[in-house]
C-alpha cells in the first residue's frame, strides 16, 4: 500500500498580499503541489484593523492554492512579523546538586527556565532558540547531554509576540476553516525557505522587506543571534515619492516599481520619466536621478538600522555568509549595493531553494517567506510522525 502523503502548507498573511503554498515531502524532497496570491484587505500599519476581511483574503489564497494542488487542507503554518514581535535574550539556570550525567529532562528543565522571563502584560513567548550550554561555567556547548555536572545553564534568544495581534491573526485563520500547526517569525520562515544550513554557520542577516514591515533574523554558527525588526518599510520608500514629487500614493507606487532604482550615481542629468499629474492635465517630465535619489536616502536609512542591530549583537563584521533581502519591496533594483556598501558584506536577493518543480515566474524574494512556511509544515508533520512511530514501537515492547 503507497504511503500517505505529507503535505506542508504555509500561509503568509502579508498586509499588501496574501500567499499560501502547498508542497509535499517526497522520498526526503520537497515538490510543490500549489500555490495562491490575492491582493491583502484590512490590514492598517501592519496590524489587524477588520479581522473579518482579512479572513475574506485568507480564504481566497487556500482556495486558489487548493485548485492548483487539487487537494483540500486543513491546516498550515502561519507567519507572524511586524512590530507586534520583538527578539530578546535570556538565560536559564539549573542547579543540579551534585556532580551527575546530564540527561534530556535536565536540558528540558533548564529551557523550561529560560522561558520563564518577566513579559510584559501583552506578551507571549512566539519561539525559543538556544544559542549556547554552559556547563559548570565551561561555556559554548551546544549539546551537554551525557557530560558531568552539577551546574547546567543555558542561553536563549526568545522571540515574543503582541498576545492580542496573536488572538487576532489566528482567529482570521480559523474563520477562514483553517487550522493553525503554528504561528512563526516571518523573518525565520524567510531564512528556512532562501539560506541554507552551511550558509548559516559562516554567518549571515535575512532582511525580510516587506510593504508594512521589516524584519531581522541573524545566525552564526548553529545558533540564532537576532531576531527584530526595524522602522523602514517599502511603504516609506513610496511615500517619500509621492512627497518628493506631489504625487498620490498610487501613482507613486507606480513610479517605483517602472523606473525607480536605489541608486543615483549612474543616471545622467538629462534623463527623466514622465510622472502622472492630478486633474487630466498632461503628465509632467522629473529628472530620474531625483527619483532614485529619494530613494536611495531611504534605501541607506534601512540599513543603518540593520547595521545598529547588527552592532548591538557584536555581528557588525561576522556576516561572513553576507545578507540575504527577501519580501516584495526588496525587488527595489540595485538595493543589494546598497546592502553592501552600508553593512560592508556581500549582499544578494533570498530565493526560495531546495523546492521541487517551483517554478521561475516565482523565483522572486516576495515568496521566500511562505516558502518557508510551508517547508517548516512538511518538517512539523515529519516529527509529529516520527514520534508517532516511537511510541508505537515503545508501547509493543512495554505491552
Amino acid at each position: 500500500m503507497a504511503a500517505k502523503p505529507i503535505y506542508g502548507v504555509g500561509l503568509d498573511t502579508g498586509s499588501r498580499a496574501t500567499r499560501a503554498v502547498i508542497v509535499t515531502l517526497e522520498q526526503g524532497r520537497v515538490r510543490l503541489r500549489g500555490c495562491g496570491k490575492v491582493d491583502s484587505q484590512g490590514w492598517l500599519k501592519g496590524r489587524i484593523a477588520d479581522q473579518r476581511v482579512v479572513t475574506e483574503s485568507i480564504r481566497s489564497a487556500m482556495r486558489e492554492a487548493e485548485a492548483s494542488a487539487g487537494v483540500p487542507m486543513e491546516e498550515a503554518v502561519v507567519g507572524m512579523g511586524g512590530k507586534a514581535v520583538r527578539g530578546a535574550n535570556a538565560r536559564g539556570v539549573l542547579e543540579m546538586g551534585y556532580v551527575r550525567e546530564v540527561d534530556q529532562r535536565d536540558v528540558n528543565r533548564v529551557v523550561n527556565r529560560a522561558t520563564r522571563v518577566q513579559l510584559l502584560e501583552d506578551r507571549m513567548v512566539l519561539q525559543l532558540f538556544p544559542q549556547d550550554f554552559m556547563v559548570d561555567d565551561q561555556p559554548g556547548h551546544r549539546d551537554p547531554r551525557h557530560m558531568l555536572a552539577s551546574r547546567l545553564e543555558i542561553n536563549v534568544h526568545l522571540v515574543t509576540a503582541s498576545v492580542q495581534e496573536h488572538f487576532a491573526l489566528v482567529g482570521a485563520v480559523n474563520q477562514a476553516h483553517l487550522g493553525v500547526e503554528e504561528t512563526i517569525f516571518e523573518g525565520l520562515a524567510a531564512a528556512y525557505a532562501a539560506v541554507l544550513p552551511e550558509e548559516r554557520r559562516r554567518g549571515v542577516a535575512v532582511v525580510d522587506i516587506g510593504a508594512e514591515s521589516t524584519e531581522i533574523v541573524v545566525y552564526y554558527g548553529d545558533a540564532m543571534q537576532l531576531a527584530s525588526s526595524v522602522p523602514v518599510c517599502g511603504d516609506h520608500f513610496t511615500r517619500d515619492l509621492a512627497h518628493v514629487l506631489c504625487l498620490s500614493y498610487e501613482d507613486a507606487e507606480l513610479v517605483k516599481t517602472e523606473y525607480g532604482g536605489a541608486l543615483s550615481g549612474d543616471c545622467a542629468d538629462n534623463v527623466t520619466v514622465e510622472v502622472p499629474t492630478p486633474e487630466d492635465r498632461d503628465g509632467r517630465d522629473v529628472p530620474r536621478k531625483l527619483l532614485n535619489q529619494v530613494l536611495e536616502a531611504r534605501s541607506a536609512e534601512l540599513f543603518q538600522f540593520v547595521r545598529s542591530d547588527l552592532a548591538r549583537v557584536g555581528m557588525s563584521h561576522s556576516l561572513l555568509g553576507g545578507v540575504f533581502l527577501t519580501g516584495a519591496a526588496a525587488r527595489l533594483p540595485d538595493l543589494c549595493d546598497i546592502a553592501e556598501r552600508v553593512l560592508q558584506c556581500p549582499a544578494r536577493f533570498g530565493l526560495p531553494v531546495g523546492i521541487r518543480d517551483w517554478p521561475e515566474s516565482m523565483r522572486d524574494p516576495e515568496w521566500a517567506t511562505a516558502a518557508g512556511l510551508a517547508m517548516y509544515s512538511a518538517k512539523l508533520k515529519v516529527q509529529a510522525e516520527r514520534e508517532r512511530e516511537a511510541a508505537g514501537w515503545l508501547g509493543r515492547v512495554l505491552r
